[in-house]
């Protein structure tokens, strides 16, 4: 049991975490809702448009590691707070942007802040909450956040755009991230081991990072065929053959590798992946299908994913909390998986014309009950039993397989529905473009019959990714549960640093 003093203030620190996990998640979708806005506004050009999520994507999964590492060596709080500062500014500037160079730069910056404060958070956790029911219940409220965040963006996305101006996507981020500031001041300093940077290795494994990102990202939209895709891939895979070398003979790695000798540590990160992959591309192809096909504005878009996010949060911040501590993570993820991968199956059955009270809304509830009950036990599996000097890092890659997952998954599920939809009908994104524009009902009808056609084939896939990820936490989720006992008054250390 924690003292008195010491409970406000953990729920204060695990408020101020939570926080800033749902304005980092958040800002990956909000944009999407926003972007013919902005278009029209800012006049940018159609192939630069995508840029506008990939910049983000792309700094944030690029150098996530190295927030994660900077953590440990300069500090956890230190790197937070810097990284929401960063972030919030960012969020500003991009709210002004005259321009479309401006608007880029402020949402690259904040995906660097992002890579600062998304693992520090989580390693924050780690060292503020001891392992059992308190760590258990923290890192419940911190995965409840992708769901949270994720939904939010789409419904956030809708209403500011639609009854205020698409800036304030961006500067919704301003007084959430000011408070997160404020509030941060409760979190005890942890890490700052007397150890250099890797220098070496910082290099070759963020560059490796930010070209395989970027070739992922490519090949979904280009081909993957196409030549800087390619290069990318093939750059992307001499620099992290490289950085690996490297962390196998430095004294102090950027990325000890010894974190992956723990079967059950690396499964959950390769769990992660396939999970994100496969969530990421549930997000995406739903939106398109409910706005193609269905003909939904971006407001009753986002309102169809409430359940989703309802669900989500009754799961993993109660049911899965409640069972991993008396259940060991498989026997919790295991369950999370098959949902999961039976709800994407459901939903590859979607057609234009299927109702959503009894379709689409069931199919997203099972959906979101299995992700619920698979994101807790992998959280926790990524941090359990880290020395507290490599917790950030460990919380590193654990965001590294999320942001990598999310843009593979986007790129492969985007690449197999576009080719399904195209056997159907050639070019059937054009053919909605223009039977829309000469009002051409029998175009239009035809168009969204073979995209949604796509759209049903990439949930198959993803429900085959979801059966690759439960074939992971049968044979590697080897951990043993939670011991509830092994809590201790002092989870804040005594006094935070100044």
């Amino acid at each position: 049991m924690t003292t008195p003093r010491n409970g406000p203030r953990l729920g204060l620190a695990l408020t101020v975490i939570a926080a800033a996990q749902f304005i980092l998640v958040l800002d990956m979708t909000i944009m999407n809702i926003a972007l013919p806005s902005i278009q029209t506004d800012l006049g940018v050009r159609p192939e630069n448009l995508s840029w506008i999520v990939n910049a983000y994507a792309l700094a944030f999964g690029g150098l996530i590691l190295l927030g994660g590492r900077a953590g440990d060596l300069f500090g956890r709080r230190r790197v937070f707070r810097t990284g929401i500062a960063l972030f919030t500014l960012a969020s500003l500037l991009g709210g002004f942007a005259p321009g479309e160079p401006l608007l880029l730069t402020a949402r690259a910056l904040q995906g660097v802040g992002a890579a600062l404060a998304s693992p520090t958070a989580l390693a924050l956790i780690a060292t503020t909450f001891p392992e059992g029911r308190r760590r258990t219940n923290a890192v419940a409220v911190y995965a409840s956040m992708a769901g949270v965040g994720s939904t939010a963006g789409l419904i956030g996305g809708g209403l500011l755009t639609d009854y205020l101006d698409w800036r304030w996507v961006m500067f919704i981020n301003v007084p959430v991230g000011a408070l997160v500031l404020l509030g941060s001041r409760v979190l005890t300093e942890a890490g700052g081991a007397r150890v250099r940077l890797d220098l070496a290795g910082t290099l070759t494994g963020t560059a490796g990072l930010v070209c395989l990102v970027h070739a992922l990202t490519r090949g979904g939209e280009e081909g993957w065929g196409d030549a800087w895709t390619v290069g990318f891939l093939a750059v992307a895979g001499a620099l992290l053959a490289a950085f690996l070398v490297l962390q196998s003979v430095r004294r102090h790695p950027m990325l000890p590798l010894r974190l992956f000798r723990d079967r059950g540590r690396s499964g959950s990160y390769a769990t992660m992946l396939l999970v994100a992959a496969g969530m990421f591309g549930m997000f995406y192809f739903l939106t398109l299908f409910l706005q193609q096909s269905r003909g939904y504005s971006p407001v009753r878009t986002g309102l169809a994913f409430l359940p989703f996010s309802l669900a989500f949060v009754a799961t993993a911040g109660g049911l899965a909390a409640r069972l991993i501590a008396f259940l060991p993570p498989r026997a919790v993820a295991a369950p999370g998986a098959v949902l999961s991968g039976a709800g994407m199956f459901w939903l590859s059955r979607l057609t234009p014309g299927s109702p959503y009270a009894t379709h689409l809304m069931p199919a997203l509830i099972v959906t979101a009950v299995g992700l619920g009950l698979s994101l807790i036990p992998l959280t926790l599996g990524a941090v359990r039993g880290v020395d507290p000097d490599e917790s950030g890092i460990a919380s590193g890659l654990l965001d590294a397989a999320q942001q990598i997952g999310g843009a593979l998954g986007l790129a492969v599920l985007t690449t197999v529905a576009t080719t399904a939809a195209d056997g159907r009908l050639p070019g059937a994104e054009g053919a909605l473009v223009r039977g829309l524009a000469t009002d051409d009902a029998g175009l239009v009808r035809r168009a969204s019959d073979a995209l949604a056609h796509g759209q049903a084939t990439a949930f198959v896939v993803a429900s085959v990714l979801f059966a690759a990820a439960l074939a992971i936490v049968l044979t590697a989720l080897n951990t043993p549960r939670p011991e509830t006992g092994s809590e201790h008054p002092h989870t804040l250390e005594e006094e935070q640093h100044a």
